[in-house]
């Protein structure tokens, strides 16, 4: 028999909705039909021996778990999906530029009539590698520059240094991130970091400095991210016209918070999805005695989409909460028609943001019309209409859940309109939009008519 080389298999994204092998990547060669026939119709085959070519500082027993399932294969075609699976998951590491697959009849005084070796030529990262590149937000921009060393100790180990210079934000900081062998979604990371922002909305600037640790791993089909974080904050007036209940929490304070992640995501895109689901809820209790909870839920049905975010700070004693803990809301990424967080509480024109908050979006995605660009360039575009709700406000907690209700359900802003959505492959999702805002209370900035958004989540 032949040797197969899988060379062509090209190396799929190291996260996505599938693993598996697809009938179009298969290469089986061009062996004999007779031959091939033989083969396929089935003998069973035994993969005696695996091989890992051109490791130079990786450590062999981290990818002994990621290659164990080849040796389970029955079959030409299972050796090839499981291989392809394997290869799959070593690139997934992020410690290889390259691995090219090559499977050949057993050699040796041991080989079998139908065994089989499968050989991995690696191609390891260097010791060293830089990047630049442009990060999109909501509605803001960065240019960043990043300093990486994959495969520190040879386990997958990756120590990363990454400045951030944004239209709103400046950031630098130093990670470290451990996968577990054989469990890659199970990994810790500790990350240092300072990061300064400014949020005219509220006439604020904001300095963190801050060291945080992660510990992520999957139970079932959900994936939970447990985090702590100590952070130095400082908070500070962004013009001499800031209001007073802004001035008042200026200064210096320490924060200490443990959170926990859960998420179920089903979606094919995490830009522009077509179908699928994300379900992704966070809790969060602080050291000011504050526990926060945050839901977001999205259903995606080919053209129709809907979401519901919802969130709560909840004060566990008589210490207020603090203006950079709250929730805002507005805007062309959330409630279109409204300016960038510009719904809810606010004093002499800041905003304060709200200890409670709920939004609801409803979506029809259809192609351009006419189809210009059908099959290329034109497939980025959607034509979209839209109807936004939501609420934010504060609670007195003694009043009951009733109370609570019906507050939400008070002073709801909506919005309806349509627009264009170019999808910037992976890395962002642009709209531009005619909103008509509706709902609209005193205080509340709009923006009435053509409004533009650049983001990667968007209500």
């Amino acid at each position: 028999m032949g040797t197969v080389h899988a060379r062509s298999l090209d190396p799929l994204p190291m996260q996505g909705p599938e693993l598996g092998l697809q009938a179009d990547d298969m290469d089986l060669g061009e062996p004999e039909h007779e031959e091939k026939q033989e083969v396929l119709e089935n003998k069973d085959v035994v993969v005696q021996h695996v091989h890992i070519g051109g490791l130079g500082r990786t450590k062999e027993d981290i990818l002994t778990y990621e290659i164990a399932d080849v040796f389970r294969a029955k079959n030409l075609i299972d050796v090839m999906k499981k291989s392809h699976e394997a290869r799959q998951r070593l690139l997934r590491l992020g410690i290889f530029r390259n691995v090219e697959v090559v499977i050949d009849t057993a050699e040796g005084a041991d080989a079998l009539p139908n065994g089989l070796d499968v050989t991995f030529e690696v191609k390891e990262l260097r010791r060293m590698t830089g990047s630049y590149n442009t990060m999109v937000g909501n509605n803001e921009g960065s240019m960043v520059l990043g300093l990486k060393l994959p495969n520190v100790f040879g386990r997958a180990e990756k120590l990363t240094f990454q400045f951030s210079y944004g239209t709103k934000e400046t950031s630098y900081g130093l990670s470290f991130f451990k996968p577990q062998p054989g469990h890659f979604e199970r990994n810790f990371s500790i990350n240092l970091y300072k990061v300064t922002g400014q949020f005219p909305w509220s006439s604020l600037r904001e300095t963190d400095r801050g060291v945080s640790t992660e510990f992520s791993f999957p139970i079932w089909r959900t994936n939970h991210t447990l985090k702590w974080e100590g952070v130095w904050r400082e908070l500070g007036c962004l013009a001499r016209t800031s209001s007073f209940a802004v001035r008042e929490e200026s200064g210096h304070s320490l924060k200490s918070s443990l959170s926990h992640t859960m998420v179920i995501d089903t979606r094919n895109s995490t830009i522009l999805p077509r179908k699928g689901a994300l379900l992704k809820i966070n809790q969060v209790c602080l050291n000011q005695l504050l526990s926060l909870f945050h839901l977001l839920i999205f259903l995606v049905l080919q053209v129709l989409s809907t979401s519901l975010w919802g969130g709560m700070l909840l004060p566990l004693g008589d210490k207020p909460s603090s203006i950079a803990d709250r929730f805002y809301l507005g805007g062309p990424t959330s409630v279109r028609g409204f300016s960038m967080y510009s719904i809810g509480p606010q004093s002499e024109g800041d905003y304060l943001g709200g200890e409670v908050y709920w939004a609801g979006g409803l979506h029809l995605y259809t192609p351009l019309p006419f189809r210009p660009g059908r099959g290329s360039f034109g497939e980025l575009f959607r034509t979209h209409f839209f109807l936004n709700a939501g609420n934010l406000c504060n609670l007195n907690y003694g009043e009951g859940p009733r109370a609570h209700l019906s507050k939400l359900a008070e002073c709801i802003r909506w919005s309806y309109g349509a627009g264009i959505v170019l999808r910037l492959g992976n890395i962002a999702r642009l709209e531009l939009n005619y909103c008509i805002p509706m709902g609209v209370r005193s205080g509340d900035r709009i923006c009435d008519g053509v409004q533009f958004g650049a983001g990667i989540r968007f209500l």
